[in-house]
């Protein structure tokens, strides 16, 4: 999720926290818990300082190491361990649960998002993403945003408000699930080119009945589209290219990054008097008929690599990113 949605995700907690007799019988305890929650549903997107060792750091680790089993735990221990100095004696185990809850809900719900995490730490570095609430839900982040402010204006208990909020966020995040599973099942049904070999994923995106989709062909071929009103509507086919330039490329360390992250990498090739173009698109970010989550790559004629980039950017903004002798 994006970081407004764990933050009002982090004082919904601190407000849920007070279903615990030991937290709402003490203001300071309260107090701590509070700062814990928030901190907790924050602490694992730390990793967002890897921007400043460049996007391909960033691109490789983020939502890795800091969303895995072990970090879960290290980040409880660090925040609690940090309230108790800043507090001093506090119900450690009560404080620790709550703190728990929040890095454990962080890491949940990012696991349904496209971008995914490697949640399953050290077991195995794979990517896990159900591809089944956008990364800024509207009904997530206003529903906590409704119950924080009625709280704060005395209009209800937390013990009663915040229950009820995360029984409907859990029923909320079961239709969605209910929903994505029924629909990605039964698109093949909806495609008239479909072959047994295909593979479809759908993908969530700001409005509940609008989905991306992907098809992934036997070939590589990603047919892209979007299921709307009951219909599924094919955009772009990008096949990706083969060539001597395309495998020297994933030798780069931007490249490689992209390709660590990404299962839905697909090379574009052009070739320039200079040398060569590669552009590693992502085909699940498309957007006004560009798919701008790329790494690129420019070779001279020996395969040397010329410059780079890894990011999200526009056509516009890459022509003068990339600079390179070529006039």
């Amino acid at each position: 999720m994006d970081t407004g949605t764990h933050l009002v995700i982090g004082l919904g907690l601190a407000g849920l926290a007070h279903i615990d007799p030991v937290v709402a019988a003490d203001s300071t305890v309260s107090a701590a818990v509070l700062i814990g929650t928030v901190l907790g549903s924050q602490a694992p997107d730390s990793d967002g300082f890897l921007r400043l060792r460049g996007n391909a750091a960033y691109i490789r680790n983020h939502r890795g190491a800091s969303h895995s089993i072990p970090a879960i735990f290290i980040w409880t221990l660090l925040i609690t361990a940090a309230l108790v100095l800043a507090f001093g004696s506090l119900p450690v185990l009560h404080v620790l649960g709550w703190v728990f809850a929040a890095v454990v809900f962080h890491v949940f719900t990012d696991l349904f998002n496209t971008y995914g995490t490697q949640a399953l730490r050290p077991f195995s570095e794979k990517w896990v993403s159900w591809n089944i609430i956008h990364i800024f839900d509207p009904f997530i982040f206003g529903s906590h945003l409704i119950a924080v402010f009625l709280w704060s204006i005395g209009a209800g208990k937390p013990q009663t408000i915040f229950p009820v909020l995360y029984g409907l966020i859990a029923l909320y995040y079961i239709w969605r699930t209910v929903v994505h599973y029924l629909l990605e099942s039964r698109l093949y049904q909806k495609d008239m080119h479909y072959t047994p070999t295909d593979r479809y994923f759908l993908i969530p995106t700001f409005h509940w009945y609008v989905w991306n989709v992907v098809k992934k062909q036997e070939n590589g071929t990603f047919v892209v589209g979007e299921y709307k009103n009951k219909q599924l509507k094919w955009f772009d086919s990008v096949s990706c290219a083969s060539h001597p330039a395309v495998e020297a490329s994933k030798n780069h360390s931007d490249i490689s990054s992209f390709l660590y992250f990404s299962s839905f990498a697909c090379a574009e090739l052009k070739e320039h008097p200079w040398g060569y173009e590669v552009r590693w698109v992502d085909v699940r970010y498309r957007h006004r008929k560009q798919y701008p989550f790329v790494a690129v790559l420019l070779l001279d004629r020996e395969l040397l690599p010329l410059d780079s980039y890894v990011g999200w950017l526009s056509d516009s903004r890459l022509e003068k990113k990339l600079r390179v002798g070529t006039h």
